[in-house]
């Protein structure tokens, strides 16, 4: 029998052991064939015994008994493992894609919509195992596997079982992905791999990670510094996605967000992951709007297509059938159509209402000019209002709506009965009434995107891999 380290590929008594795929420390990694007539594809790690000692073998224990109870479409399956005198086998599924890594030197960069897609795949891997309390500990590109459109995290050799108050202290993964306690302190808690995923998220989207260096030093020296880590100068992501690279990576491990925070952060946005789910939640909110639209309730019916398309999109990602994606997305865009035609009725609508509130809100400056406060959120009102009407940029006005909301409210709350009151309540719900609106039309816009995005013609890998097909 041939050992791990051989040229030739040791002989299993079902699998044919044909290209070499990788290798490390302890173990190779081969492609393989079942005997017989399924001709299955799995991949083969061939583990060495003469080359574990007592802690990479108390690794591999752990990594075959995590392996062997977890069953996730994101987490490489553990088909079945064996040995002989020489080698120890884990068969594993086999993922045709090759890796993250890979996939991202390949493209340089990633849009922001496909690097979501992916870290939502991410996410949903951490999060089951999160729930029973295993940490991977060596998160990283290369340890991202892709099978056709699907993300399936892989080589579980350093991870272990860890409550979220459990601490450890020996060195696990790689230090390019290492969060900076594990170096710095060598004491740690499952939030490490939440650094990790900042990292991979931020090498997908500007083609680098934030601690890249020429020399072990110089990464060392990144890795133990004090500073902050910003964003690439001239860096163009949404406000949410920096916010979310900002807080996961965040050198300090109490300051860092947590696994909750992650899970329900709008970037991420596990609720309209594209699953087989989501065309099921889309039909039952769009049977809602058709109602409502008879009913000749528009703005309920509007804002009922709107969340239904939030689950249409995913569905049209998640449907790999070209002939049914085809169908949906003819669907979808008739759907887009009459939300497109509510959102002009509801506006028209809503026109006088807003007419009447720009009255009343100059009556209500009037009587505020000893509330300094109530004032400048009443300008910030207006200066949103601009905004919005002139259709610069909806985000950056609701973002001023949202601003403006909230000192209103502060100073609603601060308010004694009367005319002022009653004034100021009616500013609010106007304004409420707005921003909701503008909400619906950015999220049309964002729709409508990227239902166009799915019909742009890509190569076959790109698109396979993009979440595209």
């Amino acid at each position: 029998m041939a050992s791990a380290s051989s040229f030739a590929p040791p002989k299993l008594a079902d699998f044919i052991l044909t290209e070499r795929l990788g290798s490390g420390t302890y173990a190779t990694v081969y492609k393989a064939y079942r005997k017989g007539n399924s001709r299955e594809v799995v991949a083969v790690k061939v583990v060495g015994k003469k080359t574990l000692n007592k802690s990479s073998t108390e690794n591999l224990l752990t990594e075959i008994e995590i392996l062997k109870t977890v069953r996730h479409p994101h987490i490489v399956q553990l088909k079945d493992f064996q040995w002989d005198a020489e080698n120890i086998y884990l068969i594993l599924e086999w993922c045709s894609g090759g890796d993250l890594s890979r996939f991202i030197r390949g493209r340089r960069i990633l849009p922001e919509r496909v690097a979501r897609r992916f870290l939502q795949q991410i996410a949903c891997a951490l999060q089951f195992l999160h729930e029973r309390n295993i940490s991977h500990l060596d998160l990283k590109p290369q340890n991202i596997l892709l099978s056709g459109s699907v993300l399936k995290l892989a080589d579980f050799g350093f991870a272990q079982y860890m409550s979220p108050w459990d601490e450890q202290s020996a060195l696990r993964g790689s230090p390019l992905y290492m969060a900076p306690e594990m170096v710095c302190r060598r004491q740690y808690d499952s939030r490490v791999d939440l650094w990790s995923v900042g990292v991979i998220l931020y090498e997908a989207l500007f083609g680098r990670a934030p601690f890249a260096s020429k020399s072990y030093a110089e990464l060392e020296e990144k890795i133990r510094s004090n500073q902050p880590i910003e964003l690439p100068p001239g860096a163009r992501v949404s406000k949410p996605c920096r916010d979310l690279l900002l807080r996961l990576l965040e050198r300090n491990p109490d300051a860092r967000m947590t696994f909750a925070e992650f899970f329900t952060h709008p970037f991420v946005d596990l609720e309209h992951m594209p699953s087989a789910e989501s065309i099921v939640k889309a039909k039952e909110l769009v049977l809602q709007a058709v109602q409502k639209d008879q009913e000749g309730e528009r703005s309920a019916a509007l804002s009922l297509y709107c969340s239904a398309l939030e689950h249409f999109v995913p569905a049209i990602h998640y449907e790999t059938d070209r002939q049914r994606k085809d169908a949906l997305r003819q669907k979808v865009s008739q759907y887009v159509s009459r939300a497109e035609e509510l959102k002009a009725l509801v506006a028209s609508d809503n026109r006088l209402i807003f007419e009447e509130a720009r009255t009343s809100r100059d009556v209500l400056r009037g009587m505020s000019q000893d509330l300094p406060r109530l004032l400048a959120a009443l300008d910030m009102a207006s200066t949103a209002i601009a905004k919005e009407e002139s259709g610069s940029d909806d985000h950056e006005a609701l973002d001023v709506y949202q601003q403006c909301l909230g000192e209103l409210l502060l100073v609603l709350a601060a308010e004694p009965q009367g005319r002022r009151r009653e004034l100021l309540h009616g500013e609010i719900k106007s304004l409420m009434s707005r921003a909701e609106y503008l909400k619906k039309h950015i999220k049309m816009q964002e729709t409508q995107r990227d239902v166009s995005l799915d019909r742009e013609p890509l190569a076959d890998s790109v698109r396979s891999s993009c979440c595209l097909q």
